[in-house]
């Protein structure tokens, strides 16, 4: 449904004042980093430290946010992801070579997300669809929230690769990330009002036909009750769909040896949709959240989301991506020398790219945490 001139002006004067506001978060961030000496310090950071046990300084996200009450209590949510747990999931998907969707090692690689959601206490599901007359299949989860468990939120990334590599950033570090928010969600000591889906797409590289499938098979089932006053939701109505799609490598373009200085995790809507307002909103829950929760790298907005499996909710939903470069402006313009080559592989990555990974993981789940209401139990 096409938005009136009137809406689409006034959620360009929003987007314009998200990114001067970003602007002045960040000039103010690097003043005060400035007088402080390089890259912040101070009790937090040497937690960090401890935490990742690096030997070098945090670059410092914006942060020097009192945190409220609620957000102290999303901070214990996030503090459950674990970094080495999630280079370990990247790695684990890696052992299945690039994952090509209708190969054999792709049905290998399904088993083996199933089985690690299946570890953590989840029941399962299979999406089937037909992909050129040949039959796929895609796996995923759900946290049911306990008080309002026909609504949730959908958090997503393709397990299918290509390039002959071990597509370990393209789309293993997606995949692993949406995997790593399971596993820290997964305790009974963690609870949530609202459902969480946890899905991993295939066909995504051909053209989005998992996430599409589901889109088409799953849409018509939303809030529907089965069996009727039994409280079981197999589809909760959708609230908003969260992407993850190459999510470590940001080295510049020409691009550098090492991470880049100025290297963030990017947040993106489609400014051409029909949830467009909606979907700014989202992501801007998700800056904030970055601002709060991540221990590296900011984030940033832009409004350009394209070719990725959020795309065939965006209509429907609110719908974000979180990327590593923008997909249009300098993925698509070869920020990436990897993508979809035989050198997609976890060797290829450092410590500092997968941090880019786990602060997009932090961004996510800060945000999620606040949407769902989720709380770790007393004590726990």
């Amino acid at each position: 449904m096409p938005r009136t001139n009137m809406n689409r002006a006034r959620l360009e004067r929003l987007f314009v004042a998200v990114l001067v506001a970003g602007a002045l978060m960040v000039w103010r961030t690097e003043h005060v980093q400035a007088q402080r000496g390089p890259r912040g310090g101070g009790r937090g950071a040497a937690q960090n430290e401890r935490q990742f046990g690096r030997g070098r300084n945090l670059r410092g996200v914006l942060g020097g946010v009192p945190l409220t009450a609620a957000d102290s209590a999303v901070q214990n949510v996030v503090a459950r992801l674990d970094f080495d747990s999630y280079k370990e999931l990247v790695r684990g998907l890696t052992q299945f070579g690039d994952r090509e969707q209708g190969t054999e090692r792709n049905a290998q690689a399904i088993d083996w997300i199933e089985q690690q959601l299946r570890s953590w206490g989840y029941e399962t599901g299979r999406i089937q669809y037909e992909y050129r007359g040949e039959p796929r299949e895609e796996v995923y989860a759900t946290k049911v929230g306990s008080t309002v468990p026909g609504e949730m939120y959908i958090i997503g990334g393709h397990m299918d690769g290509r390039g002959a590599g071990e597509a370990a950033n393209d789309d293993g570090s997606g995949a692993a990330l949406v995997l790593e928010i399971a596993r820290a969600l997964a305790s009974s000591e963690v609870t949530t009002a609202r459902s969480i889906r946890f899905a991993l797409w295939n066909n995504e590289e051909t053209g989005l036909n998992g996430s599409r499938a589901y889109v088409d098979q799953r849409a018509p089932l939303q809030g529907i009750e089965e069996p009727a006053g039994s409280g079981i939701y197999p589809e909760p109505r959708w609230l908003g769909m969260i992407q993850h799609d190459m999510m470590m490598w940001d080295h510049g373009n020409p691009v550098t040896y090492s991470q880049a200085l100025d290297a963030d995790v990017d947040v993106e809507f489609q400014l051409n949709s029909a949830m467009a307002e909606e979907s700014a909103a989202l992501g801007l829950r998700l800056i904030n959240a970055n601002r709060k929760f991540a221990t590296d790298y900011p984030g940033v907005l832009s409004n350009a989301m394209s070719n990725t499996d959020s795309s065939p909710f965006m209509d429907l939903v609110p719908s974000v991506s979180l990327r590593e470069n923008r997909r249009l402006y300098e993925t698509g313009n070869r920020a990436n020398p990897h993508w979809h080559q035989p050198t997609d592989l976890f060797v290829t990555f450092s410590d500092d790219d997968f941090r880019l990974g786990f602060n997009a993981a932090q961004t996510t789940l800060g945000a999620l945490a606040h949407l769902v209401e989720a709380r770790v139990a007393p004590g726990m």
